[in-house]
């Protein structure tokens, strides 16, 4: 999954590609690369990011999903967004999948606007918001109290009607360094439960940044080897900022899985 922000305020890309031109130009180079998704967000989710309407929301997100529908045949289009509204337009517009990084906490007809449209779904968890997850975010046992979180959300979801549910558990979303490696062999325990696939969103994040002393910037080979450590945890897709070097991570794990077999 390619992630494509079109943000001014995103804490590693933003404002590269908040012109329509620049993101169709951006997402041709990451389906060149090997992206099969592209993940289109147009509203930072970082520590402490501002809040912005609806509208501008909309205003920045369905132009561009609309462009990239009309320009690239059979493109897999998710839109990165908690509100309903902006959803339900993004589907109507051309995309198939809605990203949540809230988990439908923070807006409570996401769940039911999602089984209505009958598309995927991507699960994620949060402690507080975007705003407040990282003021001492706190947990007895990070992996079990998410996984069964997964449990609850997926039950209910399940019931509603949605049938394509991908879990993401958050990295950076209301933890500490020490729990996002904790939730990264995390991965191993919810592989093994969940019928449904594992997405890994760790490119250039500070839980990689912080302990080497580095910027999302330099933090490429780190975002490599958190890659393969995902992979090889479980992890069934990929957000990621660096297409092209991710698919060299997969294309090497699957090298290497061939010939063991």
């Amino acid at each position: 999954m390619g992630i494509l922000n079109v943000t001014p305020d995103s804490f590693y890309d933003g404002g590269r590609f908040n012109t329509l031109d620049y993101a169709v130009e951006h997402a041709a180079n990451m389906l060149a690369e090997g992206a099969q998704i592209i993940d289109v967000g147009g509203m930072s989710t970082r520590p402490n990011a501002q809040m912005i309407s609806v509208q501008e929301e909309l205003d920045r997100v369905i132009p561009v999903v609309e462009k990239l529908v009309q320009s690239f045949d059979q493109i897999l289009i998710s839109v990165d967004t908690f509100r309903s509204e902006v959803a339900r337009a993004g589907f109507q517009a051309g995309a198939h999948i809605v990203n949540d990084i809230s988990g439908g906490t923070l807006d409570d007809k996401l769940f039911e606007t999602v089984a209505e449209l009958g598309c995927p779904y991507i699960l994620s968890h949060i402690q507080g918001t975007p705003q407040t997850m990282q003021v001492k975010p706190q947990y007895e046992d990070v992996v079990l109290e998410i996984t069964k979180y997964f449990s609850e959300q997926v039950e209910t979801l399940t019931a509603m009607g949605v049938k394509d549910i991908i879990l993401d558990p958050g990295f950076g979303f209301g933890k500490t360094v020490t729990h996002n490696y904790e939730l990264l062999e995390g991965i191993k325990l919810m592989a093994e439960v969940f019928d449904q696939p594992v997405l890994a969103g760790l490119s250039r994040k500070s839980m990689l940044c912080k302990p080497l002393g580095i910027t999302p910037e330099e933090s490429l080979p780190a975002t490599s080897a958190a890659h393969l450590i995902a992979i090889q945890n479980g992890a069934r897709l990929l957000r990621v900022h660096d297409v092209k070097e991710a698919k060299q991570v997969l294309e090497i794990w699957n090298i290497y899985q061939e010939s063991i077999a």
